[in-house]
């Protein structure tokens, strides 16, 4: 047992440090005690930091860290740690543990204005450096006078500037500032309007000739408040903001916000809205990734297997409007089920779309998987070992693509997953073609859980009554989905209250386009579009 390691290993881990956080054990740690007690976690197999969650308690701001292990992502724990000091806040980094740590600390510090020592970026990771306060503090001044929309760009100065929190041996810290470029450096712009972007991203890349040298992202163009619009949101009003999140994988991430509160309640959900919402999930699996098999497509100049792909999804949105009324949003998961029955048609028309969609599976690799020039673009480009995978905290298809077993649906079954039988499909190439490839193949293993599923749909009520007002009880609640692009999160604390006290959303998308800065360097410009494409990111998950 973890809890027996931590007491055993650290004397000052009292008894009442220990507790539980939604059946996980949680260790309540001083920040200065952080760092040893992350590296010991990971010493013991707890190398995925899953989420790091900021918090603002009142009277003290801290951070919540999911960690679980590669090798069984099921197995979560999590470390907490506050700092009283809400003017100049500090704790130390742990990105010397785990590599992401890097990247999540930067958005706690946007939002929370923790600075952590040891991180070496402590740029905001969506607002503008000009921006006044932080938005997820509850003391946090909200009014148009405090930000006016501003008139000007950001300046590059500004995002170039790369500001640092450093410990003396006096224990007094001070900012260090160091320019991201030198005076020689190249340096071009890709978007935030660019039509390959997959959304409004800002990447500023230096390049050696036509080799890239290093990408820096920029995130925060589509940035809406979303964690903090749900402050004020009841949580049947929350679901609708879900669906915008990561919009292809909108069903799933319904559905994780769904979970979540169902376990808060400890609710019991209809057999049939169990299975019902299994099938949906996968249809929007399946959908998701035709899209995204016919973007990459598109950015390595196959402008006909685009069309094609948009041809196959279509179907899966008529099937979705039939039933739920809506398209790319179908607005269909609820609190204790599904917002309404099925349609008389459905079950026929998913069993004719399988295998419709099966045939043009093999018709998609004859148009581009098998084409030589496609294979020529996509060989030796793009690698991530798995080792990398794990540490960057990149999830999904692209995690497995690396050889990094990380399924939900496998290693912690939800709704339907444990009844029906799938392959969690691994690659261990970890390249461009990898990646390329493993959507596909995860298109037939979708096929295989409907048809499974869809002559099995139980009988009886599709949704459990619920109070018109819900409340969670107190207490901090994480749940996890597998969507399209990797482990989707939700974190709520809840007092007790109609609204939450804070939610935070985990974005898979958000390490997939961290990954770039570790497998686009050495490779050609040209080639920085496909590698994006085969990561399969959706900024607007990422920017919330």
């Amino acid at each position: 047992m973890i809890r027996e390691k931590m007491r055993n290993r650290f004397g000052w881990l009292a008894e009442e440090a220990v507790t539980e956080a939604d059946g996980r054990e949680a260790f309540n740690v001083p920040s200065e005690r952080l760092p040893e007690a992350a590296a010991f976690l990971k010493e013991c197999g707890y190398d995925f930091l899953v989420d790091m969650v900021g918090m603002d308690y009142g009277d003290a701001l801290g951070i919540i860290d999911y960690v679980a292990r590669s090798e069984d992502t099921a197995d979560v724990v999590v470390l907490k740690t506050v700092v009283a000091d809400r003017e100049r806040p500090v704790i130390p980094s742990v990105g010397d543990v785990w590599e992401v740590a890097l990247m999540y600390e930067r958005e706690v510090h946007d939002y929370f204005g923790i600075r952590f020592a040891g991180n070496g970026d402590m740029r905001r990771l969506f607002l503008r450096e000009s921006w006044n306060g932080y938005p997820l503090r509850k003391d946090y001044d909200a009014s148009p006078e405090a930000n006016p929309v501003p008139l000007e760009n950001e300046s590059l100065a500004d995002m170039d500037t790369v500001p640092s929190v450093e410990v003396g041996p006096d224990g007094n810290e001070r900012t260090v500032l160091r320019p991201l470029y030198g005076e020689d450096d190249y340096v071009i712009n890709f978007g935030p309007q660019h039509p390959a972007m997959h959304g409004v991203l800002h990447l500023r890349v230096a390049l050696d000739g036509e080799i890239v040298r290093s990408v820096d992202p920029h995130f925060g163009y589509i940035h809406r408040g979303v964690e903090k619009l749900c402050e004020g949101y009841t949580y049947p009003q929350i679901l609708h903001l879900t669906d915008r999140l990561d919009y292809l994988s909108g069903t799933m991430n319904r559905h994780a916000f769904c979970l979540c509160c169902e376990k808060a309640l400890q609710m019991d959900v209809p057999e049939r809205a169990v299975v019902i919402r299994t099938i949906f999930d996968e249809l929007t699996r399946i959908a998701s990734h035709l899209l995204g098999w016919g973007s990459m497509c598109m950015d390595m100049g196959a402008v006909t297997a685009f069309m094609y792909g948009l041809r196959d999804r279509e179907k899966i949105m008529d099937i979705f409007e039939e039933t739920a009324g809506g398209r790319l949003m179908a607005n269909y998961n609820v609190i204790g089920g599904v917002a309404c029955d099925l349609h008389p048609n459905f079950r026929k028309r998913v069993k004719e779309f399988i295998p419709y969609m099966r045939k043009m599976l093999r018709e998609h690799h004859m148009l581009y998987t098998g084409n030589p020039i496609a294979t020529g673009r996509m060989a030796g480009s793009g690698y991530l070992s798995r080792e990398r995978a794990i540490a960057l905290g990149v999830t999904g298809p692209s995690g497995r693509a690396s050889g990094w077993a990380n399924d939900l649906r496998r290693a912690e079954p939800y709704a339907a997953y444990g009844k029906v039988e799938f392959e969690e499909l691994l690659r261990t190439g970890g390249m461009t073609f990898d990646r390329y490839i493993i959507r596909l193949h995860e298109i037939e293993q979708s096929l295989r859980i409907i048809e499974q599923l869809i002559d099995n749909i139980p009988e009886g009520p599709y949704a459990e009554k619920v109070k018109g007002v819900i409340k969670l009880p107190q207490g901090d609640y994480f749940q996890r989905v597998e969507n399209a692009r990797g482990q989707f999160g939700v974190h709520i604390t809840s007092r007790g209250d109609k609204t939450p006290y804070r939610v935070k959303f985990r974005s898979p998308s958000m390490v997939l386009v961290g990954a770039l800065k570790d497998v686009a360097p050495g490779g050609k410009v040209a080639d920085l579009i496909m590698l994006g494409g085969s990561f399969d990111y959706v900024i607007p998950c990422i920017d919330r």
